[in-house]
């Protein structure tokens, strides 16, 4: 069963922070891509293939790069994606329902939930959260396999976007880069209203 899409938006970004992923050396490049999807053949496929004419090019090679996942790139992947802290404001009740919810999925399928909830605010995302992960409980484990590679491929993706649209505004290479950090969360130093997220 598929998670339910959120109302999209288009990705934008300036030249300028593609031209600074273009030209971030090497193990800076593959730490940051390693940030926003957690297998080390995806990052360094994309570090490889630099420079990209513009933020279009880049999201296709990242999609490309996920769809050619071997089972052990997407094991890795999955590894890597953690519980986050639920939107400020949500009720004690609902963080319990999401804790057992995703004890239930990590038991039945061994790896963690991932949802990408871009477009719904953190008032829907909870609801988005908990209604996926019980809708995806009842699947067998190759149809929630396909599904998790399909969520990861758009976490990825809207990571990278968050990615590039960072490194326009950074002023110092020793500038942190988190790619979690939704553009409009209105609270700079959490990323756990991202509308992407992983349970």
């Amino acid at each position: 069963m598929q998670s339910p899409p959120g109302p999209s938006s288009p990705v934008q970004s300036s030249p300028h922070g593609l031209t600074r992923f273009n030209t971030l050396p090497a193990i800076e490049a593959e730490r940051a891509l390693l940030s926003c999807c957690g297998s080390l053949h995806w990052a360094r496929r994309l570090v490889a293939h630099r420079p990209y004419p513009d933020l279009g090019a880049l999201l296709a090679a990242a999609d490309e790069a996920v769809y050619d996942f071997a089972p052990a790139d997407l094991d890795e992947a999955l590894s890597r994606e953690t519980l986050p802290l639920p939107p400020h404001g949500s009720y004690s009740v609902a963080h319990t329902a999401l804790g057992a919810a995703h004890s239930a999925y990590e038991s039945r399928f061994g790896h963690a939930f991932v949802i990408c909830l871009d477009g719904y605010g953190p008032d829907e995302a909870l609801d988005q959260l908990l209604a996926g992960i019980r809708s995806r409980l009842g699947n067998d484990p190759e149809e929630e396999r396909v599904l998790s590679w399909d969520e990861l491929r758009r976490l990825a993706r809207g990571r990278l976007a968050r990615l590039v649209r960072s490194l326009e505004a950074r002023t110092e290479p020793q500038e942190a880069i988190d790619p979690q950090e939704p553009a409009d969360s209105g609270r700079p130093d959490s990323s756990s209203d991202s509308p992407y997220v992983a349970v």
